[in-house]
């Protein structure tokens, strides 16, 4: 298994200040035609990450991941909605627990059937909390794992089951709105679980304009994912990460407000 190699990055590009951006590409979605569109955006202009993974079983995704990391110099994670969404190809996997559900599926269950396979690769595992927060209709998350959003307006709930998350181990915490929410994660919460937790913070779901990718960031997210408005409005791809790198040079703070992650000195 490779060496928190890409965790370790995570950790650094947040002590430094640097905001990160994932493109969130649902294999369900991207065949064909489509997928080479999606190439050749990634191509002109790379995120950090690129996130491969959908709510549904899928038969392989070693060719897609195979492609993406020939043709894209890019970091490609595996984002997992179910145990088939696993390729030894990938440079990493979010091994995500739905903490804010109740369905043992979805906390261990599907874990188990991969888990094997999983040790056995040299893919970096990196244990992420996932909490699914009302994003203002039923997403794919929610129907699929037969679980409830957390409501919104619940932030006491939200922060419970993160700080639980990150004291069960979980080097990473995940707010998702859910696959085409009408409503992101709110600012207010991002900052509010930002206060309450010293693991890296991701945010997606719901996300469709550069002024929310800035909420999320100045609330105290370190990494926004993105997907669902590219399977429609692919050109805008290149505009959101370059965004992204112009927000990252006018906005180079250093570390000094951010306390030092302890996972940094023992990796």
């Amino acid at each position: 298994m490779r060496h928190n190699n890409i965790y370790r990055k995570i950790l650094l590009n947040r002590e430094m200040g640097k905001k990160m951006f994932a493109v969130l590409i649902d294999p369900e979605k991207s065949n064909g035609r489509h997928f080479a569109s999606i190439i050749a955006a990634l191509k002109i202009s790379p995120p950090d990450f690129v996130f491969v993974g959908g709510s549904h079983a899928v038969k392989s995704l070693n060719n897609m991941i195979e492609v993406l990391k020939e043709e894209v110099d890019t970091t490609v994670i595996l984002f997992p909605g179910d145990a088939s969404q696993f390729s030894e190809h990938a440079d990493a996997l979010l091994f995500l627990s739905l903490l804010s559900g109740r369905n043992p599926e979805y906390l261990i269950g599907q874990h188990i059937k991969s888990a094997v396979a999983i040790k056995e690769s040299e893919v970096e595992v990196i244990p992420t909390a996932y909490l699914l927060i009302d994003g203002g209709k039923v997403s794919s998350v929610e129907f699929i794992s037969n679980t409830r959003a957390i409501p919104r307006d619940k932030r006491e709930i939200v922060r419970s089951t993160a700080v639980a998350g990150e004291l069960l181990g979980m080097r990473l915490t995940y707010l998702e709105a859910g696959s085409g929410a009408s409503q992101p994660v709110p600012g207010e919460l991002i900052s509010y679980i930002r206060k309450s937790i010293s693991s890296p913070l991701i945010v997606g779901g719901g996300i469709t304009t550069t002024e929310e990718v800035k909420t999320a960031f100045e609330a105290g997210a370190d990494l926004v994912v993105v997907g669902n408005i590219f399977e429609t409005e692919l050109h805008q791809m290149t505009e959101f990460i370059k965004w992204v790198d112009s927000y990252n040079s006018r906005n180079e703070t250093g570390s000094k407000d951010i306390p030092l992650h302890p996972d940094i000195i023992s990796l």
